[in-house]
């Protein structure tokens, strides 16, 4: 889908450089447990269904905004499997625009719908083992994809970021 209009004006204020991006990402499997993954064709990695969480907007409707706009499917959140963001979770695109992204990730339930992108943002779709996937655009702990049964919510973080704190 084409760049928001919030986005577009803070861009114009802030050109390519770094901006905070409250992002969301959705674990989309299908009958045998592969997990779909989206190839945008401009050399970038494989990614998650996943984008940008407009203002007004929940996370929890932009994961099935953004699945249905990327790969034709309407899908229900079944739950939160996990907050991702710092360093690790920056990115450039292709034009120069930098982002960090903080991205909350769902697990989702296909409801209905064909496999077949609404927007121009992919250039294949495609179901992959979770054991046996290819390189993501963003460093995604594999073990997430894993645990299927997993109840516990993934937080990133680095315990020597507390140990650094508690020695302040």
């Amino acid at each position: 889908m084409r760049m928001s209009d919030y986005y577009k004006n803070l861009r114009e204020k802030v050109g390519n450089r770094l901006i905070f991006m409250p992002s969301v990402a959705g674990i989309v499997r299908n009958n045998l447990g592969e997990i779909l993954l989206q190839n945008k064709g401009n050399g970038e990695k494989w990614s998650l269904p996943a984008g940008a969480i407009e203002l007004g907007e929940a996370p929890a409707e932009a994961v099935v905004r953004e699945v249905w706009e990327e790969t034709g499917l309407y899908v229900v959140p079944e739950k939160l499997l996990g907050v991702f963001g710092g360093k690790d979770f920056r990115y450039q695109y292709p034009n120069g625009h930098k982002v960090e992204y903080n991205v909350f990730m769902f697990e989702c339930v296909i409801q209905s719908g064909e496999l077949n992108p609404i927007d121009n943002e992919t250039a294949e779709l495609q179901y992959f083992n979770p054991s046996n996937m290819p390189g993501l655009a963003l460093p995604y702990p594999k073990d997430l994809f894993l645990q299927r049964e997993n109840n516990e919510l993934y937080f990133q973080w680095d315990e020597r970021w507390l140990k650094n704190l508690s020695q302040k």
